[in-house]
């Protein structure tokens, strides 16, 4: 396999291509987002479509988990509300009849973001990791970045606000490495959070903002009670 290089979204090339596996696209979930049907595709079929190069690849999460793993050969194009983000995202130079993947790690929150503000804009073929870019870590397939083996601890955090917000998204910001995590606030107002931030520990500050409050506290303090705005 070539050294990490690719700058333009899709997999290396490799020496034998496996043969094309068959899916329904009416079979694969979706994801309501942004007015947008957003289809989660299952890690197998993803890796199939990597294998044989017929997908590029667009990491939604931000910089630092970027550079610390990410899909080899992916490009950093975070997700809209995605703080730090470089200022030009690589994704828009890309023909929109192109096949593109978006992945993070919660599994599908900040993806499925990702994924809809580029259907709104006219791309064609998008696609979302359904399982996330941890079960692609734990399969071992393809990655590159400083530290591969990482797999960092998953925080909880659960919460509710006013249910005038549902369909609205909460989001959880480290702002001193610039991590942030997204979810859907559901129809009763409550929402939950998978951190799985690099370096922080349960001492590590964050800031939990919904479209009625902002709360800061640490990890280990907002992880372990429901967070709300009293």
């Amino acid at each position: 396999m070539p050294e990490d290089g690719n700058v333009d979204g899709y997999p290396p090339e490799f020496d034998e291509k496996p043969k094309k596996k068959s899916f329904d696209p009416s079979s694969f979930d979706t994801k309501s987002e942004g007015g947008e049907e957003v289809p989660l595709v299952p890690t197998d079929i993803v890796y199939n479509w990597y294998k044989r190069g017929e997908a590029r690849f667009a990491d939604a999460r931000g910089t630092k988990q970027y550079k610390t793993s990410h899909i080899y050969g992916a490009v950093l194009s975070p997700a809209p509300g995605v703080r730090g983000a470089p200022e030009r995202d690589p994704v828009l130079d890309w023909p929109k009849s192109d096949r593109i993947v978006c992945y993070c790690g919660c599994p599908h929150h900040l993806s499925s973001i990702r994924a809809s503000a580029l259907m709104q804009k006219g791309y064609e073929n998008v696609f979302v990791i359904d399982e996330g870019f941890w079960e692609w870590h734990d399969r071992d397939y393809p990655i590159r970045g400083s530290n591969t083996s990482y797999n960092p601890v998953a925080y909880i955090i659960s919460g509710v606000t006013d249910a005038a917000f549902a369909g609205k998204t909460a989001w959880a910001r480290q702002l001193e490495t610039g991590q942030n995590e997204a979810t859907d606030i559901l129809t009763d107002g409550s929402y939950t959070l998978e951190l799985k931030f690099e370096d922080v520990t349960a001492d590590s500050m964050i800031h939990i903002e919904t479209p009625e409050y902002t709360v800061k506290g640490t990890i280990g303090d907002l992880s372990s009670r429901v967070v709300s705005g009293e």
